[in-house]
């Protein structure tokens, strides 16, 4: 099935599941060092602790605020992962978990054809929808990532959280050493929190 018809059928764990997944891989563009920053999030998913993932959210945004860094304002991934963070859902309800997991696949994706640094003029929908031929590398993973995140958490529901946590970690390396290379490339250094 493709990842809008995975999308348009989960439910509420998997759409918060889903979005979650999305920014914890782009973690690394937030100026994030700690890799537990939203595991806070995931336990609550967990633990299907509805009440408390507004207050977590909340932790977990002052965390990667005060580790952005100034320098990486303008750039247009930084931007993309920051409004996927601002986004999120102060409550779990599916339909508003439903909009921003759309909002954080299609966001995630274009941060990774943006760190691809390939051309790829197919469109982010037709991605999406499964027309997946010459899809450049990285934006191809991540498409995959999306996926099994989603078809995780349908076929499992929370007992596969964990593994659904495995998949995004194996992402947030991977962007975390695209990141580091093109900061090298730039002639800065990555971002990093402070503290």
């Amino acid at each position: 099935m493709s990842l809008v018809g995975l999308i348009a059928q989960a439910d509420e764990c998997g759409l918060a599941a889903s979005g979650l997944a999305c920014l914890d891989r782009c973690v690394p563009l937030l100026g994030g060092d700690d890799d537990e920053v939203l595991r806070p999030l995931w336990a609550s998913l967990a633990d299907d602790g509805i009440d408390d993932w507004g207050t977590r959210l909340e932790q977990a945004r002052g965390k990667l605020d005060s580790a952005g860094r100034e320098e990486y304002a303008d750039d247009e991934a930084v931007l993309l992962a920051r409004r996927m963070l601002a986004a999120a859902p102060a409550e779990r309800a599916a339909a508003e978990a439903r909009v921003w997991a759309d909002a954080c696949s299609v966001a995630s994706l274009q941060i990774h054809r943006l760190l691809d640094l390939t051309d790829d003029d197919a469109s982010l929908d037709a991605r999406r929808a499964g027309r997946t031929e010459g899809t450049p590398p990285l934006v191809a993973a991540e498409l995959r990532r999306q996926v099994a995140v989603l078809e995780l958490l349908a076929g499992h529901g929370a007992s596969g959280l964990h593994r659904a946590l495995e998949v995004s970690t194996e992402g947030r390396r991977v962007l975390r050493a695209v990141v580091s290379r093109r900061a090298r490339a730039r002639g800065r250094a990555p971002a990093r929190g402070r503290g």
